[in-house]
């Protein structure tokens, strides 16, 4: 009787580990879709046509870019939904909503908006990351991949990396490689220049896949299937950790040892260590589903749930 007490208690232990509560919130203007964390500012996108940018070391909002409304199918003029954010420089590449499910694409420069992409385009862009100064890869809906040059106006290719819809990309650190997933649960590892299928993963989520992380060669998988699938492009690490409800978020550290998932019905975010796959913390007290989850580095940590913006720490 004894044994199976210390053995249960064990167990409580390793599932639960150390409980963690957020140091700062801050407060978005809308939901938080896309954030990303560059040049010591915080870039938060929203469901309410606005992008917030935080001074990180202030936490203080520095800029607010916003949107022009758009007609719905109805014919009521409506905040677009700002899907996708990256920074190159001193310019920010968005992508957001238009009419008729398509999308725009603009590049923000000396305070204004400047379109690359728009519904005469017809395409539903989901994702928008620079590649280079002059280059960016654009993911459809339908998970083509576009190489596009921005200087000379030109598509370098267009590739279909799967037929199942798109759900999220990430680079690897040098941008020689990107990791693609969709609705089916396999991840593609893509070579970026030739736009080639290098390898796929499969066999850990079985459903579609909400979000990807990818550092130094792990890639974590959070899907609707409640597994968050982990992998090394290698191919030598390939389980998952389960969850008590669906997936929604994962993020990994700079060094790709710790990750962090969505883990329960409680909006809990477990982190564990990826080699160990032992569960090291628990980040509690979220009153919604996560949407992001990023690594300062191996000890800080920034996610967003609704209009949350979180910042904890961990020991």
């Amino acid at each position: 009787m004894v044994k199976k007490i210390l053995f249960f208690l064990f167990l409580v232990v390793e599932i639960f580990a150390t409980d963690i509560t957020p140091m700062k919130i801050l407060t978005t203007n809308g939901e938080v879709i896309d954030l990303i964390i560059k040049n010591n500012n915080i870039y938060a996108t929203t469901d309410n046509g606005k992008v917030d940018i935080y001074d990180l070391k202030t936490n203080k909002l520095t800029k607010e870019i916003n949107f022009p409304k758009i007609k719905d199918f109805f014919g009521d003029m409506n905040n677009p939904r700002v899907f996708s954010v990256d920074v190159n420089g001193e310019d920010i590449l968005l992508a957001s909503q238009g009419t008729k499910g398509f999308s725009r694409v603009f590049i923000y420069r000396n305070d204004k908006l400047h379109k690359l992409f728009d519904e005469n385009d017809k395409m539903a862009i989901m994702k928008v990351k620079y590649l280079t100064n002059d280059k960016i890869v654009i993911a459809l809906l339908s998970s083509e991949i576009i190489l596009y040059d921005i200087k000379n106006k030109k598509t370098i290719y267009d590739k279909q990396i799967s037929e199942s819809k798109f759900s999220d990309f990430r680079f690897n650190k040098d941008k020689s490689n990107l990791v693609l997933s969709d609705e089916s649960g396999s991840v593609k590892l893509v070579d970026i220049k030739t736009g080639n299928i290098l390898k796929t993963f499969s066999g850990q989520n079985l459903d579609n896949v909400y979000q990807l992380d990818y550092k130094n060669h792990i890639i974590a998988v959070a899907s609707k299937d409640k597994k968050c699938g982990i992998y090394k492009d290698d191919g030598s690490i390939a389980y998952h950790k389960k969850s008590n409800f669906i997936v929604y978020a994962t993020g990994l550290s700079p060094s790709g040892k710790l990750c962090g998932y969505t883990s329960n019905s409680k909006n809990d975010i477990t982190i564990f260590n990826v080699y160990t796959k032992n569960n090291l913390y628990k980040l509690s007290h979220n009153d919604n589903p996560i949407s992001n989850i990023i690594f300062l580095n191996e000890k800080e940590i920034v996610t967003s749930d609704k209009n949350k913006i979180k910042f904890w720490r961990v020991k």
